[in-house]
């Protein structure tokens, strides 16, 4: 029998991933008010700036300077250089697509972190998750539309914001690994936000474009409400078992949605809700397949 104190905490974890959904809905929408006038690559220095100098005191209170140090210098490497491209491209799709849409491209990350887990983990993938990979797949192509030249999704963001979700799935594989040599997540999240920060710096002084009054608070929000999503997402996963709370993470879409409609008039087409349902449908398919394998493994 669940006790009460469980079900405060599970509620507790619910209304933390959907505040959490809510808020990387809010700062995606900053960083598309924003996208047209500066550099792609300055809207990520201020969201990695302002957001490391919110978390880095926190990390830095929960394990000291001592979580600088780490075991092996070379995947920190390779994990900031793939979460910045992410990130990178992500802030570019969301100049160049509908904030529902490029939402929606993201939740592909899943499915490629299924295919990558393969070759990369050595984890085995039966046919039902392979099916639901697969079906994913064919919702970008239902969305992206490349057999019709007059509809569709532009071609060239869609292409960059789908190589961006790849490289989140191999940052993504690479914490795995860092988590199984025992870094500790503190770690990882200070090397991410430092160099993350320095590789945002260095790419943005060539091209740099001073913001003032408005843009500048908006570009700073960027960075504070990333900041309070990601806190929001640890408290969820912290006080919720992530086969409860990660389905919850699927209403950005509906926030992103109702956010592109009211603000930008983009009214999702025929088309593009199919390719929005069958990625969502495959990414929980797959999310649930990992649930009951995981339980029978235990």
């Amino acid at each position: 029998m669940t006790s009460p104190d469980d079900l405060a905490a599970r509620r507790l974890a619910i209304l933390s991933v959907l505040g959490s959904s809510a808020s990387f809905t809010v700062s995606a929408a900053l960083v598309k008010a924003v996208a047209a006038d500066f550099p792609t690559v300055e809207v990520v220095l201020f969201r990695s700036a302002v957001c490391a100098g919110v978390l880095l005191p926190l990390l830095l209170r929960r394990g000291g300077f001592g979580a600088l140090r780490v075991r092996r210098v070379w995947p920190h490497l390779i994990r900031t250089l793939f979460g910045f491209v992410a990130m990178w491209t992500s802030f570019y799709g969301l100049g160049h697509l509908p904030l529902a849409t490029n939402t929606a491209l993201g939740f592909v990350m899943p499915l490629m972190l299924t295919l990558l887990s393969i070759p990369l983990l050595g984890e085995r993938v039966g046919w039902r998750r392979m099916s639901a990979v697969l079906a994913g797949l064919l919702g970008v192509l239902v969305m992206v539309r490349p057999w019709n030249t007059g509809g569709g999704l532009p071609l060239q963001p869609t292409l960059w914001v789908l190589g961006g979700v790849l490289c989140w799935a191999l940052a993504m594989i690479t914490i795995r690994r860092m988590g199984a040599d025992g870094e500790s997540n503190a770690t990882i999240v200070l090397w991410f936000s430092l160099g993350g920060s320095a590789l945002a710096g260095v790419a943005t002084a060539p091209v740099w474009v001073t913001p003032g009054g408005w843009d500048l608070l908006a570009m700073i929000g960027v960075g504070l409400v990333s900041a309070v999503a990601q806190l929001l997402m640890t408290q969820a996963y912290r006080t919720g078992e992530s086969s409860l709370i990660a389905p919850f993470e699927y209403t950005a879409i509906v926030y992103t949605t109702a956010m592109g409609m009211v603000i930008w008039g983009e009214y999702p087409d025929a088309w593009t809700w199919a390719g929005i349902l069958i990625i969502v449908a495959a990414g929980l398919y797959v999310w649930r397949r990992e649930v009951v394998l995981a339980r029978r493994a235990g």
